[in-house]
């Protein structure tokens, strides 16, 4: 809960500037573009209208429309390029920098494992759809409708497509995996109902600041209510264990009760010498290649993120990212902030500049430059976190302001970007890392890769848009907020719940057994759902 109550202050810190400024957003798009002719015309319409003006720091349209003009295959091909690399930042950012400043926070403030597993780990792999969907609701005119879309396109991904391949490699490994019935049932259940709240909202078509604090604060109830079952699976455990040997190696999971004997190793294989060379040098010339590709981009953020891990201890990094971190909050504030004075700024860059450099003189005066430090563990842990909060949000600012040009030039609308795009690309994260971890990590690797499939989408729906919600309503208080008017997010809602009860139906008739079945149905379900978007897409539906 302390992390929590940290991320949400976190946020209200850093995004007040966006959410507060963007109450009279500007609601003239750049979609007449296409109407202009020439190529001279496009660049000065993109030049003249206000609604053509990028929410992040790049001016995508102008490079487009005006430095490549008469190039504009290589323009597209540059800005696809810079989307790769955007995503790519974001993500790592998310697993090298964040997760682990998530992960200290909580064992250096004790949290206990239940309330860690439903608020820290879905905040780890979830935080890129939350940050996109803050920024998104915050930040741009069409944000709601991109918002929005992007959290239920990546919800349904998530719960069909990640679902179904995990079963389909199961079943085709022929491993035997059972699920935890009441765990199962619970997070279902409760992401239906959220659901159900949530298309409620819609149809309605506006909410209100308090009703929207009352939808984030529903994420409590189920942390209390898992933190109930947790105590309640301990107390059986424990019974459990004071019939058995102790010396018996048993444990039991963060999500899920497993039983150990359903625990599946990787068979090991013997590999000559000669072909272990020759993969060793090919592992290190690949490696050596992402490595030179990644310095670019990863040393500004070590410059800025504070890090005290052993593996990554050095202590001249640490002194420089304590005395610049001050400074780069400083400077997004300032460039977010569109109405302070020039005297305002002045003393925002004085403070920040001063508060850095005691920080640094500090941290070279009182660290080891062999060890990392032992003491303040809180405050280093926390300034770490803040700062990749910082990254997360720039990156996943310019992001968004990239797709949503991306979406100009093509003339796909905001929706279908959300779906596809902003969508594929936040949760690919969760393809990779759950499969991997149900088919490495055993029986019990399954079944928490599989909670993480269906809590995860709850906190990116909860939190992100709760969160989004709120900061859209605060800024409109006494005002609602008015729901952009999309039918689509009704149809998306309803093929996402149906993906839910067809996991609801099947898996207890089954035993909680993963099949083809699952999986093959899963799969089914989304690419119904993408084939209807992209035909109304492409114009081949009617609205």
């Amino acid at each position: 809960m302390a992390i929590s109550s940290v991320f949400k202050l976190t946020l209200f810190l850093i995004i007040t500037s966006t959410a507060t400024s963007t109450g009279d957003t500007i609601t003239t798009t750049c979609t007449a573009i296409h109407e202009q002719i020439s190529t001279i015309s496009k660049c000065n319409y993109i030049k003249t209208n206000p609604g053509c003006d990028p929410n992040g720091y790049i001016n995508y349209l102008q490079i487009f429309y005006c430095n490549f003009s008469q190039f504009p295959q290589l323009g597209f091909i540059l800005l696809l390029l810079w989307l790769v690399v955007l995503f790519y930042i974001l993500s790592n950012t998310a697993s090298e920098y964040f997760c682990p400043a998530v992960e200290h926070l909580s064992k250096t403030l004790n949290l206990s494992p239940a309330i860690a597993g439903t608020t820290l780990l879905p905040l780890g792999n979830g935080s890129p759809d939350v940050f996109s969907s803050i920024i998104a609701f915050t930040g741009t005119s069409d944000g709601g409708e991109i918002g929005l879309n992007s959290i239920l396109g990546g919800g349904i991904f998530v719960s069909t497509v990640v679902v179904g391949v995990i079963s389909i490699l199961i079943t085709y490994h022929r491993k035997v995996v059972i699920l935890d019935r009441p765990n199962f049932i619970r997070d279902v259940v409760f992401l239906l109902l959220t659901l159900s709240n949530l298309l409620a909202i819609i149809i309605i078509g506006k909410i209100t600041l308090w009703a929207s604090l009352l939808f984030v604060s529903t994420y409590i109830i189920y942390i209390l209510l898992v933190s109930y079952m947790h105590f309640n699976t301990m107390k059986k455990q424990k019974t459990i264990l004071n019939a058995v040997d102790k010396d018996q190696d048993t444990r039991v999971p963060l999500l899920c009760s497993v039983d150990e004997e359903n625990v599946l190793h990787a068979t090991e294989r013997h590999v000559p010498c000669e072909e272990q060379a020759v993969s060793n040098m090919q592992k290190s010339y690949i490696g050596t290649f992402f490595y030179v590709i990644n310095v670019p981009f990863d040393f500004p953020r070590r410059l800025t993120i504070p890090m005290i891990t052993k593996e990554r201890w050095s202590k001249p990094l640490l002194v420089i990212s304590a005395t610049l971190a001050p400074l780069m909050v400083a400077l997004i504030w300032n460039t977010q902030e569109e109405i302070l004075g020039s005297n305002s700024c002045m003393v925002i860059y004085f403070v920040a500049g001063l508060t850095g450099i005691v920080l640094g003189t500090c941290t070279f005066a009182f660290t080891s430059s062999r060890n990392p430090p032992e003491k303040c563990l809180v405050l280093w842990y926390a300034l770490g976190f803040l700062m990749s909060v910082t990254w997360t949000y720039i990156t996943a600012d310019e992001l968004v302001s990239l797709l949503e040009c991306l979406g100009n030039i093509i003339g796909i609308s905001p929706s279908v970007i959300g779906l596809t795009i902003l969508a594929w690309g936040n949760s690919i994260g969760d393809l990779t890392a759950n499969v991997a971890m149900a088919m490495y990590g055993g029986a019990d690797g399954t079944q928490i890769a599989m909670s993480g499939c269906y809590a995860g989408p709850l906190f990116n729906v909860l939190i992100g848009l709760g969160l989004s919600f709120v900061l859209v309503t605060r800024s409109n208080y006494p005002a609602s907020y008015l729901i952009p008017e999309d039918p689509d997010m009704c149809e998306t809602i309803g093929f996402l719940m149906i993906g839910l009860l067809w996991a609801l139906a099947i898996l207890p008739k089954r035993e909680m057994r993963l099949d083809y079945t699952l999986g093959g149905g899963l799969l089914v379900i989304y690419l119904c759902f993408l084939s209807i978007k992209m035909a109304r897409a492409l114009g081949l539906l009617g609205v």
